[in-house]
This record gives structure tokens, sequence and C-alpha cells, in this order.
């Protein structure tokens, strides 16, 4: 994923080395929760599901092998594609801790579930930040 221009400062310059090695020498080219491979086309159930063609089955969202039951729901009607990118992500969201273990190759779902409580937390401070200039400029809310 593209950094930001305004957050670059907090990486180290040779980032783009260290997401290399961390995404396809240590993780394989494979995401390191749900193990969807890097630069291929999956086909998913949008509830976490996918079909691993090297495997030839169904994985859950942690990357194990599950069954998908062919019953009154019609399986093959929810099915939809995506590209797959991989990631390199902060487990711990502080971009200076660059240590191995800190660092994690994630696809886009996995990175944005990892980091959904960030999301949130920043979202709820633009929303608040809105809200207290609204009230510093143009008084109150009704």
């Amino acid at each position: 994923m593209p950094i930001r221009p305004e957050h670059r400062f907090f990486y180290p310059i040779d980032w783009r080395e260290l997401s290399i090695s961390i995404r396809f020498r240590r993780a394989g080219g494979r995401c390191e929760a749900c193990k969807r491979p890097h630069g291929q086309t999956v086909f998913h159930l949008g509830d976490g599901r996918w079909w691993d063609t090297e495997a030839g089955a169904w994985r859950d969202g942690r990357g194990r092998i599950v069954r998908v039951a062919t019953g009154k729901v019609d399986v093959l009607a929810r099915v939809r594609r995506t590209q797959v990118v991989l990631a390199t992500a902060h487990r711990d969201h502080d971009t200076s801790n660059n240590a191995g273990a800190n660092l994690a190759a994630f696809c886009q779902r996995c990175h944005l579930i990892h980091d959904r409580p960030e999301h949130r937390r920043r979202r709820w401070l633009t929303l608040f930040r809105r809200k207290a200039l609204g009230d510093l400029f143009r008084g109150p809310y009704a």
C-alpha cells in the first residue's frame, strides 16, 4: 500500500527493501493470516472463505481448510473475485518499531481487519475535531 506523503518520514529509508523481505522471503508471497497468494485473483464468498486453487479446497479467514455446504443456499451465486495484494503491516501500529516480530505480511482484507480499531479511533478523532471546530466558529449544535 502506498504511504501517504505526510507519513513518509515515520518510515525508514530502506522501507521498500524491508517490506519486500517480509512479504516474499519470510511469508513466501502469502498472507500470514489467511494464506492468500500475492498477485493472484481468488474467488471468495465475502465472509472470509476463499478458494485455494493449489490445495483444491475452500479456506476460511484464518487459512484453515473448510467445507462449504451446498444445501439450500446457492454458494456459487455468492462467489466474487478479488485481486490479492500483500502489504507489510506493523502489528502494534508503531511505525518506528521495525523489528521482524512486529512486521507482518497481510492481504488487503486482513490488513483492514487488523487496522480496524485504529481506523475507528482516527474516525472518532476526526469527527470530534470537526464538531469542536463547528462549536468554536458556529456555536453549539442544536
